[in-house]
């Protein structure tokens, strides 16, 4: 963590020792379950991890997006759903500042750095995916109003939200279809519906929704900015940084399923020593450490190119997907280390083995960020004739 500062340091070091003291101690029966972890979130409204990503003069304790991704490893190395429970707050946080007015900023960014407020995202649709031009979710403007119809899919935290950054088409008819897209700031009202919870293989404890919107009214003042159409564009300098924190979950999924590997291979004996003598074994452990340092130098690298404020889309696509992929093959190769004890929901590693897909499919497919690294890579490097 040399790259922080050492207030910055002081930060991530006082999650990790909350995360040892408060989570890890009741995460397994929270996880199983799939309670929601109202004391935890308390904790961390207290500690301002809602507040990271928001800098003065709404909040005078923001932090840079290396310590917010350091921030966020460590909150998934003790369950990877707290993460979760932050990570589209702090999206919608970084929107309002860069694209809001200046009363949608005042409005928002001093509640919701306390956690008073708490804010998700609201871009998947059914049948949709990752291709967010393809949303049929319309708002028309009638008069003072927008008239919102439509429906989302798989938006973390719908129940506990108070503000919604919905992505919608403000003008169905546009060509191409993301001059037509605007980022609506909704609150919950007649009209809007969180319809379910969807059940899920990990990712236990916070609610991931469907939302539906029937003649949803709100007020133009909604409009994220002051242009419409310009929301695809906001939304994916956003998922920039959403991006850095699934992949910095990734790292923490990753860090916990090695601590536990690791400290297993050293107490578990067979044919008379310690398993991480046999070669095999070692192995493992080795490539693990490895792969998972070079996770994070990827997602650090990414952070700072965030920061300095150029874009970043292909460096966090490069983070998300490497440091997604290394999560998946180090929570399975503790599934192997731990033998028929890492198939048992008694231990970790088996939460660890069903957490990690998310990372791959979630914030964009992986599928999607090869597209996404591969036409930057070309857009910076044009083959000279």
């Amino acid at each position: 963590m040399h790259e922080l500062s050492a207030e910055e340091s002081a930060i991530v070091r006082l999650v990790r020792e909350w995360v040892d003291r408060e989570v890890k101690p009741v995460v397994n029966e929270l996880e199983h379950a799939n309670t929601y972890p109202e004391e935890l979130i308390d904790q961390m409204k207290q500690i301002g991890i809602f507040g990271l990503a928001i800098g003065e003069p709404w909040n005078d304790a923001g932090v840079s997006a290396a310590c917010y991704a350091a921030v966020t490893e460590e909150l998934a190395r003790g369950w990877m759903s707290l993460a979760g429970a932050m990570g589209g707050h702090s999206v919608v946080a970084k929107l309002i500042q860069a694209y809001g007015s200046d009363e949608q900023k005042d409005r928002y960014l001093p509640r919701m750095a306390t956690g008073e407020i708490r804010a998700t995202m609201a871009l998947t649709e059914p049948g949709g995916g990752s291709d967010l031009q393809a949303m049929r979710t319309v708002a028309r403007r009638q008069g003072d109003e927008y008239v919102i119809n439509g429906s989302k899919t798989w938006i973390t935290n719908a129940r506990r939200s108070q503000l919604v950054a919905l992505l919608c088409r403000t003008d169905p008819d546009a060509q191409p279809v993301h001059r037509g897209v605007s980022i609506l700031l909704v609150e919950k009202g007649p009209g809007f519906e969180v319809s379910r919870d969807l059940p899920k293989l990990g990712y236990k404890g916070v609610e991931s929704c469907e939302l539906s919107f029937s003649d949803f009214r709100v007020p133009t003042s909604t409009l994220l900015g002051e242009t419409e159409g310009k929301g695809f564009a906001q939304m994916m300098r956003g998922l920039e940084i959403g991006r850095i924190q699934v992949a910095s979950r990734a790292l923490g999924v990753g860090a916990a399923a090695l601590e536990d590997a690791l400290r297993y291979a050293q107490e578990r004996e067979s044919f008379g020593q310690p398993i991480w003598k046999h070669q095999s074994i070692g192995n493992y452990l080795a490539d693990m450490a490895t792969q998972l340092t070079a996770a994070r130098q990827l997602v650090q690298f990414a952070a700072r190119r965030y920061d300095s404020g150029e874009r970043a889309d292909m460096e966090a696509g490069m983070a998300k997907v490497f440091a997604s992929e290394t999560a998946m093959k180090i929570a399975l190769d503790a599934v192997r280390i731990h033998g028929g004890y890492g198939y048992s929901t008694e231990f970790d590693v088996e939460r660890y083995f069903r957490d990690a897909p998310l990372m791959i499919v979630g914030e964009g497919t992986n599928e999607i960020q090869r597209n996404v690294i591969v036409k930057e890579l070309v857009k910076r490097n044009p083959a000279r004739s």
